[in-house]
């Protein structure tokens, strides 16, 4: 037999013919050989493409001045991007063009979208002192992701080296939605949360660790309690869902410093 796996891919004569919009991707089979295949995988990309559409709703809404539905959007992004990269796993359809496609996704919700959110709700008012702020944030998002993606392997998984994009998002994101609910104009908060937009931006890119919870096994048994405990979350937070979304993402964003200056303590005193 002469037929050629289709698993391989096409010939280099073959390729020449493509449609311009085929997709190809190297990767090695279980016994290590070189294998390129065509296309990509749909039901991971599909919860990819749902979290880049929310952060571009979320920009759309902020610009028309619907601040509470733009700001909820983004944790809506949140789950969405929370899936993929599981759905991927459990199937079994991990690739390279999704991990870049999920990163583009996340730039646009999680770096650009929540800037966008504060600069049309507070930082607008600042002039070219809130633009900047805002830029700093964004610039902070790409910076984060671009490295990300070059430490993935490299590092401890059980820690992110400085804030992850989608907790600073929870965090610029949740201030505006908790303060616009209680009817609060945003250039009254327009100091405050250029502070908060700027610290964001800042941890995005620092060295310090914050633990990531992928050590946490989802898949093993756990005591009938702890069923219990994930319904009380639910019911805390859906009583009031800007408020205490806005405290938990805060005090994930301060526990980093704290735990890095309880650490520089104790090498001070152990020395």
């Amino acid at each position: 037999m002469n037929e050629r796996p289709e698993e391989q891919g096409p010939t280099p004569e073959e390729e020449s013919l493509l449609p311009i919009d085929e997709h190809i991707e190297e990767g090695h089979d279980a016994e290590g050989r070189k294998v390129r295949h065509r296309g990509i995988y749909l039901l991971p990309n599909l919860f990819t493409t749902a979290n880049l559409f929310a952060g571009f709703y979320a920009i759309i809404n902020a610009i028309n001045g619907n601040f509470y539905v733009a700001a909820a959007t983004i944790f809506v992004a949140m789950v969405l991007d929370s899936l993929d990269g599981r759905v991927a796993r459990l199937t079994n359809t991990q690739s390279a063009f999704g991990a870049e496609y999920d990163s583009l996704s996340d730039m646009v919700a999680f770096g650009v979208a929540p800037a966008i959110i504060a600069f049309e709700w507070a930082l607008g008012s600042l002039g070219k002192v809130g633009w900047m702020v805002a830029f700093i944030y964004v610039a902070g998002a790409a910076l984060r992701l671009a490295r990300f993606n070059t430490q993935i392997g490299s590092v401890d998984k059980r820690y992110f080296i400085g804030l992850a994009s989608p907790a600073a998002a929870g965090v610029v994101a949740g201030t505006v939605w908790a303060f616009s609910d209680f009817g609060i104009e945003g250039s009254n908060m327009a100091f405050v949360l250029a502070v908060l937009v700027a610290a964001a931006g800042m941890l995005m890119v620092s060295n310090i660790k914050y633990h990531s919870f992928k050590d946490l096994d989802l898949k093993g048994r756990v005591p009938f309690v702890a069923i219990l405990a994930v319904v009380l979350v639910f019911a805390v937070v859906f009583s009031d869902p800007p408020r205490i979304l806005l405290i938990i993402f805060l005090a994930y964003a301060f526990s980093g410093p704290v735990q890095y200056l309880l650490q520089l303590r104790r090498r001070k005193t152990a020395k």
